[in-house]
């Protein structure tokens, strides 16, 4: 096997073990324009510098790393419905299981800070 091959192969192994250990997938079926008009936390994990760079409008900032505690001060009501997004899916994702595995059970992914652009209008 060449050098090239050997490379695009390790990144492509990389890619899936990432996806697999660091995120989940962006629920593309979820109504989000709905769940947002409903009163959904729309919650940006990215950090603080990223979010001063741009986000959603209404969004709150907690980053992925301190999700758990810091959506409780919001979210009492673990039915409350959560929208995470951030760079590219993969924070988002983390912070999806993260909320689930602490008791919250209506939590989307909604991916990425373009994808929820689009997907709102903004």
């Amino acid at each position: 096997m060449d050098t090239t091959t050997r490379t695009i192969l390790i990144v492509a192994v990389a890619g899936i073990l990432a996806k697999l250990l660091l995120g989940g997938r962006v629920d593309k079926n979820a109504d989000v324009p709905a769940l947002v008009a409903s009163g959904a936390l729309l919650v940006d994990v990215r950090t603080p510098g990223e979010f001063s760079g741009g986000h959603i409008k209404g969004a709150l900032n907690i980053p992925v790393g301190s999700i758990t505690a810091g959506i409780e001060k919001k979210a009492k009501d673990k039915s409350k419905p959560i929208i995470v997004y951030c760079h590219s899916g993969a924070r988002s994702g983390s912070a999806k299981k993260a909320l689930i595995r602490a008791g919250h059970t209506n939590v989307v992914n909604g991916g990425s800070l373009h994808r929820m652009r689009g997907i709102l209008g903004q």
